[in-house]
């Protein structure tokens, strides 16, 4: 009975993601499933709107001065289609970058202002773990990616997320209590339920 439990309790958790066939995650080891989930969800409306593919890597891979992103792109060729606009988190060497399939693309959006919306979060001097610094850091710099694609094209976005980190992190904590709540219905509400409900059958 237990194992079935977690399985559901799991099942609840990445549901969200099933119903996104879209995968914009290229490499991840800093990301929670919520962000991912955000980020699924974001990338998915720029394809159907603009008909861009957008990815993430977010990783904790050195890069050495003088390694180009291009380069380091070229590991993940196969998982990629173009038209596409990458966004790459590499805390370790404190790099933020952006990669695109073609040089047209580079004009929808300002470098600049897409890696300061990032990069901004982890300078930011607040109660935010580093990790979740990295999550809100990645979510924040994406969505701002997406906003400035989308405006370019004259298209307006609704599953991006305010260039502000306290709005990223309540729609985080939004995000992680309906998961919750999901969970505690499973684990706790459900059998309560059901007991009730027998009891009062008998």
């Amino acid at each position: 009975m237990k194992i079935a439990q977690v399985r559901l309790a799991l099942l609840a958790m990445l549901l969200p993601l099933f119903l996104y066939s879209h995968d914009p995650i290229i490499k991840n080891e800093l990301l929670k499933p919520e962000v991912v989930t955000k980020i699924t969800q974001i990338s998915k409306e720029l394809l159907d709107k603009c008909s861009i593919n957008s990815y993430v890597i977010a990783t904790n891979d050195p890069f050495p001065r003088g390694y180009k992103m291009t380069d380091y792109l070229g590991k993940f060729g196969d998982s990629l289609s173009e038209p596409y606009i990458v966004f790459v988190f590499a805390p370790h060497d404190k790099r933020v970058g952006i990669v695109t399939s073609s040089k047209e693309l580079k004009n929808l959006y300002d470098a600049s202002s897409v890696k300061d919306a990032a990069i901004g979060v982890v300078a930011s001097h607040d109660s935010n773990s580093l990790e979740d610094k990295y999550n809100i850091a990645v979510l924040q710099g994406f969505s701002e990616l997406a906003d400035q694609v989308a405006a370019s094209k004259g298209v307006v976005m609704t599953n991006t997320v305010p260039n502000d980190t306290k709005q990223v992190v309540h729609v985080l904590q939004y995000i992680i209590y309906i998961g919750s709540l999901l969970v505690f219905w499973i684990f706790i509400g459900k059998p309560i339920y059901m007991r009730i409900k027998n009891g009062t059958k008998r």
